[in-house]
Parts: C-alpha cells; structure tokens; sequence
C-alpha cells in the first residue's frame, strides 16, 4: 500500500500534466506560427513540452526547501534529458512507420549538431557547477545565461518564417458542444476555445490556464514522488505508511522524469505523422537544453536570491549525483553519434536508442540498490 499510493498519484498527475499540455502547446503553436521549421520546435513546443520539468524542479526546490529537493531537481531533467533525447526520437521513427510516412525519416544535420552541440555544453556546465559543493544564485543566473545564448543563435540563424509557411492550423478537436465531456476528459481546448477561432486574447488565457493546472498537477507529483522514495510518510484518514527508502534523486531519475516527459512525447509524435520530422526531433533536443539550463537554473536562481545558497553534501555529489551527470553525458554522446551517422532516422537507430534507454535505468536502479 504504501508503494502503491504514490504509483497511483504519479499516474494521475502525468495524465492531468499530459491534458493541460495539451492546451498550452496549442496556445503556445499559435502563438509562435511565423517561427520557422526546426526552431519552432527547439523553442516553442520544447519550452511549452517542458514547463512539467520546470514546475517539478520548482516545488522539489521549495517545497523540501534542501539539498534533496535540488538532487530531486536534477534527477528530474537528467532523467527527462535521456527519455527525451533516445525514447522520443525512437518514438518519432517508429511513429513514422505505423503512419505509413516511411521506414526511415530525414533530419537536418545542422539542426542535430546545432542542438547536440549546446546539449553537451549545458551538460558539461551543470557537471562544473555541481562539483562547487555550494551553489549560489549565480550558478543558476549562468545556466540561464546559456539557454538565452542558445535562443540568441536560433533567431541569428533565421527563426522567423518570413514566407508565411508557419500558418497556424489548429488541429480538429472534435464535438464542442459537451460540456461535460470536456470537463471530465480536461479538454481546456474544448472549454475555453470551444467553436471559437483561436486570436491572441484567447490563446493567451488558454496559455495561462494550462500552466495553473499543469503546476498543481506537477506539485502532487512531488508529493508522490517524496512519498515513493522516503522511509516512512503519513497520510490523512490512512496513517504512516513505508516508502523504498531510497534517495529522492533516484525516483526522479526514472518516475518523475518520465511522467514529466509526457507531453514532449506526445508533441513530437503528434509533429512526426505530419511529416513534421524537423520539429519532432528539435523538440526533444530543445526541451532538453530548456530543462538543463532553465528548468534547474532559474530555480536555483530564485531559491539562491530569496533564502540561502544550497550546501550540497560532499560525499552524495561525488558517489552519486556527478557520476550519475557524467554517465548523462556520455549518454548523450552516444545518441549524439546516433543522430549524425548517416542522413537518415532509421528503425535500427530508434532500437539503438531505446537499448542506450534500458541501459541507463539499468545503471541507475544498481546505484539506488546499492543505497537500500
């Protein structure tokens, strides 16, 4: 039982994540239609993907207001950063594939090395950041300073679609007229748009709206999650009740960070039967970069500036959250190398990339047992 509530929770608030995405990725397409192919996805629809990361990130930081809120923190976008940098793309193939679009998929190379290369740069940053053992506001103003870097480089190279192709389609949402229906299933499309044309004052609201629920949602996964890796909790009407027993870091490495990860699957899935390969493949490497950089800077940021710097504890950094990092690394080496051999996404590459996956929650589950 005690295992099994916080399972539940978990599930829960990723379908609530999931539904609120939704919305906000349709507010958020609106919003950015003149952006080009292939940066779209790297800002747009990554930021709008990973705003989950960035809220989790926030309450694990401020809720247990500690070093293992911010460890939670990192579990959750080093774990996101792998689902969305091998499982997405292996899921943008395969999805390619059951639509009938073809066996292997064609992604610029400039756009894969444009965002690898700063993927790998942001990781490298976080590693030299952490081994400080203390971190100040000024860490997390650095890791922001990069993904602004990065934006700056994406509009520089020609974000802006000048020849109109980024015309906003809304996708066909179906019956309107249910109420009920859409309250149940958290259509907020449905019940803020309705048969409404999408404009700028409305898209804004759904935008809003979106993010409201999505942050309550993602707070009930940190409490889950809390829940899920402590010795003990207690819960209202139940009594106390036994977790695994296992740092915090570990459970967002694999729980928290791929129910986080929902709505950049979805998205890029969704991009990838309309041939949109570009901005499939961009959002999962964008949202990777947002999630190092913002999502656990501007967190780390905010907390630095209103309480204290975060003392991390020596001997956690170096047995396990640094090489944790670094394995991160090496990992996104290796599907960096997946990417840019050869023009084309085949399904041996999706297999390769999902194999890299299993390996990486191999090593993870040997360190939290090694902890038990």
């Amino acid at each position: 039982m005690g295992v099994l509530i916080p399972f539940v929770v978990i599930v829960i608030s990723g379908w609530i994540i999931w539904k609120a995405s939704d919305g906000f990725e349709a507010a958020s397409a609106y919003i950015g239609r003149n952006l080009s192919n292939g940066v779209r996805g790297a800002t747009i629809n990554a930021i709008a993907s990973s705003m989950p990361e960035f809220f989790v990130t926030l309450f694990f930081l401020f809720y247990l207001n500690d070093e293992d809120g911010f460890s939670g923190g990192i579990g959750t976008t080093a774990g996101s950063s792998l689902f969305n940098g091998m499982i997405i793309p292996a899921c943008v193939v395969l999805a390619a594939v059951i639509a009938k679009l073809g066996k292997d998929i064609i992604v610029s190379r400039r756009m894969m090395i444009r965002d690898g290369i700063f993927l790998l740069i942001a990781i490298s940053a976080l590693i030299l950041i952490i081994q400080q053992g203390t971190l100040y506001w000024y860490h997390g103003l650095i890791l922001m300073g990069l993904y602004f870097i990065y934006i700056a480089w994406l509009f520089l190279s020609g974000g802006i679609d000048k020849d109109g192709a980024g015309e906003f389609v809304p996708e066909d949402k179906g019956d309107k007229d249910s109420i009920i229906k859409d309250t149940f299933t958290l259509d907020l499309y449905g019940l803020i748009i309705g048969d409404k044309k999408l404009n700028r004052l409305n898209a804004w609201i759904l935008l809003l709206s979106s993010t409201v629920i999505m942050g309550g949602s993602c707070m009930l996964l940190v409490h889950a999650s809390e829940w899920l890796g402590s010795k003990s909790y207690t819960l209202p009407f139940i009594g106390e009740l036994h977790g695994l027993n296992i740092p915090l870091l570990f459970v967002a490495l694999i729980i928290a960070a791929a129910a986080s990860s929902l709505p950049d699957t979805i998205i890029s899935i969704k991009d990838s039967k309309k041939g949109n390969f570009n901005d499939a493949i961009s959002n999962a490497l964008g949202s990777n970069i947002f999630d190092v950089c913002f999502a656990l800077g501007f967190p780390l940021f905010l907390f630095g500036l209103i309480k204290n710097p975060i003392s991390m504890n020596p001997e956690f950094v170096d047995g396990y959250i640094v090489p944790i990092l670094i394995v991160l690394l090496i990992f996104t080496l290796l599907s960096f190398g997946v990417y840019v051999i050869g023009r084309k996404m085949t399904i041996i590459k999706a297999i390769l990339l999902i194999v890299f996956y299993l390996l990486f929650i191999v090593y993870v589950t040997a360190k939290s047992l090694a902890i038990v």
